[in-house]
């Protein structure tokens, strides 16, 4: 340890610092201020307190840790667990509560007054629009876009017998379902990963379907029973991406998280969210879309607007550039179309 030296013989109050006997004294004393300082971290994680989502946030720093090494060092980096509305409110309908947002707010209220620094959130939680001041410079790399079939008696949707209940929070899953399967009954099925399937094994519902990307990110793929292709089920808007926001004007994290950025994510991601945003999309719409990068290196594009009950189906699809401008083109246009093809009455019916 350096010789520590007062030249005004005031450090700590004692007019006599610098005597021999007070020395050990003064550098036992500075020492154990020291450590009793916390040390700052560099960059503050705000996520839901889910398992998946916890996974999410760890993913996040892990990567982050891996590209820069300041951010290795033990406590550079904390992740701070935020409770947002649709972790706490889990015995009604989404679209009962709010719709867009809720999973989100409570996080962005967060990063906006300066408690977190970034945020890391499933994109198909986020809403079209971002509060002023933020912005989402960084998608990680996208995961399997694909729903899991999980049953305990059945091996696919098509092997379930009539009447057979379905839990789904989701009325994308439950019009698609109830399109292809109007003999089964799907009912309000909500709460994280473990839950569901907690509640499956306990004879609330006879199948449920989830993310097979939460699935893999919980180490869980055995799980599924089986896996539907995009054709039996076309995915949510971003699903299967991971979204990571910051401040508009906080140079540093923008530029952490340029470095984790995978642009054909963000591309696809930014096409499909262009679609919904057309549509106006909320939690009682069902809407679907999947953009992806073909054989050819073009990018493909699948959307889909649906009513509740599977009674009406819009469909269209698109092809051009992965490139960004014609991309969102791509979404705008999609959105356009089956937004025409509905009608004004079709969404004045699911307020």
């Amino acid at each position: 340890m350096a010789t520590l030296r007062c030249t005004n013989h005031t450090l700590l109050g004692s007019p006599t610092c610098l005597a021999r006997p007070r020395r050990a004294v003064v550098r036992a004393a500075v020492a154990v201020q020291a450590e009793a300082q916390p040390k700052v971290s560099l960059i503050r994680i705000g996520t839901r307190g889910s398992p998946l989502a916890l996974a999410q946030a760890r993913q996040t720093r892990d990567e982050l840790k891996a590209a820069h090494t300041e951010l290795a060092e033990d406590g550079a980096i904390e992740i701070i667990i935020i409770k947002t509305t649709g972790d706490m409110i889990l015995d009604k309908p989404l679209a009962d509560i709010g719709g867009k947002g809720l999973f989100t707010k409570e996080i962005d209220d967060a990063l906006l007054e300066g408690s977190i620094d970034i945020a890391v959130h499933s994109m198909k939680d986020v809403p079209t629009y971002l509060p002023e001041g933020m912005i989402l410079p960084c998608n990680l790399p996208r995961e399997d876009v694909r729903d899991a079939f999980i049953c305990l008696t059945a091996k696919t949707l098509g092997e379930l017998p009539a009447g057979s209940v379905i839990g789904s929070a989701s009325l994308r899953r439950q019009s698609q379902i109830l399109y292809k399967y109007p003999s089964l009954k799907v009912v309000n099925f909500r709460g994280n990963v473990q839950t569901r399937l907690r509640k499956l094994k306990e004879g609330d519902v006879h199948a449920t379907l989830l993310a097979l990307a939460g699935l893999k990110r919980l180490d869980m793929p055995e799980t599924a029973t089986s896996v539907l292709s995009v054709d039996e089920m076309l995915p949510a808007v971003a699903q299967g991406a991971i979204g990571i926001t910051c401040r508009s004007n906080d140079d540093k994290m923008m530029e952490y998280l340029s470095s984790l950025n995978h642009e054909d994510t963000r591309l696809a991601v930014a096409c499909e969210r262009e679609f919904l945003s057309v549509l106006d999309g909320n939690c009682r719409t069902p809407i679907a879309a999947y953009a992806y990068r073909d054989k050819d290196g073009n990018c493909s594009f699948r959307g889909l607007l649906a009513s509740p009950d599977g009674s009406i189906v819009y469909e269209t699809s698109r092809s051009g550039t992965y490139s960004f401008d014609d991309m969102v083109a791509i979404g705008q246009d999609a959105g356009h179309e089956l937004k025409s093809k509905a009608g004004p009455g079709f969404f004045d019916g699911l307020q």
